[in-house]
């Protein structure tokens, strides 16, 4: 069964309250399984547009990536984030070749 993953690149208006939102995630990202593959570090954006942080986030399954997004824990913490930056994110399925 192939991996689910969350990619995501976030611009942080607020670290501080940023953190909270790091803290509110860390048991539903528990609970489904998540384990992080990027966390920030360094990068070059050599095409396009990129925002100052960057996350892949992987599951154990699709179904789980995306059940996480939606649970309520997950959600609440979401509510924070979303007060003090802007991010993109996708849920996708991975190559299972």
């Amino acid at each position: 069964m192939p991996k689910g993953y969350w990619i995501g690149s976030v611009e942080i208006d607020d670290m501080e309250t940023y953190k909270k939102y790091i803290e509110a995630n860390a048991a539903p990202l528990a609970e489904y399984g998540a384990k992080f593959l990027i966390r920030s570090g360094r990068f070059i954006n050599p095409e396009g547009t990129a925002r100052d942080r960057n996350v892949v986030i992987e599951f154990p399954s699709y179904e789980a990536a995306v059940a996480c997004y939606e649970c309520e824990d997950y959600q609440k913490a979401k509510a924070i984030r979303e007060t003090v930056s802007v991010n993109n994110m996708v849920i996708i399925e991975g190559y299972d070749g």
